[in-house]
């Protein structure tokens, strides 16, 4: 995965890093530069697997939300097909997204190796399966395809999403706390909306998957940070974001 080791500089994950005070406040701001990144991202990952750009390739993008992520690779000329189980969240954002459709990640309604690309940011921990949904995603992608699967590691510092950092003393105890704070739940409701997933759950994912894993690494790390997905319990507290790259044999 050369042409994205490349572009995994400090630079890129200062910048990342620093939209996130904007995740609740200006979701627009936030998601849309997450979004661009993403675009990036799978771009070069498809063009060290296939030799060719995005144009004309089929995305789906599993939880793909409120549509955010639509523009960005729709200017790199492939198809983007969004699949969102919650229609109050296809609609959040007043967005809309020609071809979106309503399903569960872990069941896609889509048939056998139906698309050249299935990508997911930061769905995995919300899902009560998370590993049937990375199945799902492998079953959809047709041979050699390319399988990218992007999640929030529980015990990092953004696991707990708006509860945290208090999510290190239990995911209950961040939402009880939250709800007696703001007057409110959280969006992200632990053990119905928001699950602990661990880094090593995905490594163990990895390395039992049908797919040909090529790359696991923490998103939003410089190349020259990547050692740390090799350490075991440091890991879970540093890697922020697991990404597991594959293709479908």
């Amino acid at each position: 995965m050369s042409r994205f080791a490349r572009r995994a500089t400090l630079r890129r994950s200062l910048r990342l890093l620093g939209s996130f005070r904007f995740e609740q406040t200006d979701p627009a701001l936030f998601y849309g530069g997450l979004a661009g990144d993403s675009a990036a991202m799978i771009g070069d990952f498809y063009a060290d697997v296939t030799g060719h750009g995005l144009a004309g390739a089929t995305i789906l993008d599993v939880g793909g939300g409120p549509g955010y992520f639509a523009d960005e690779f729709v200017k790199t000329g492939a198809r983007y097909i969004p699949v969102e189980p919650d229609p109050s969240e296809m609609h959040a954002a007043g967005l809309s997204v020609a071809g979106s459709v309503r399903g569960s990640g872990m069941a896609l309604p889509f048939r056998d190796n139906a698309v050249d690309i299935c990508f997911s940011s930061n769905v995995a921990e919300h899902v009560p399966q998370p590993w049937v949904m990375a199945d799902e995603m492998v079953r959809v992608t047709r041979p050699g395809g390319l399988i990218v699967l992007s999640y929030t590691v529980w015990h990092g510092p953004f696991g707990g999403h708006e509860t945290g950092p208090w999510h290190y003393v239990g995911g209950e105890y961040a939402a009880r706390r939250y709800r007696r704070k703001t007057g409110r739940e959280p969006k992200n409701r632990f053990g119905k909306s928001l699950f602990a997933v661990g880094a090593a759950a995905g490594l163990r994912w990895a390395a039992g998957t049908s797919a040909d894993v090529r790359i696991v690494f923490p998103r939003y790390h410089p190349r020259w940070a990547w050692w740390v997905v090799r350490v075991p319990v440091l890991r879970e507290l540093l890697v922020s974001n697991l990404v597991v790259v594959a293709t479908k044999p």
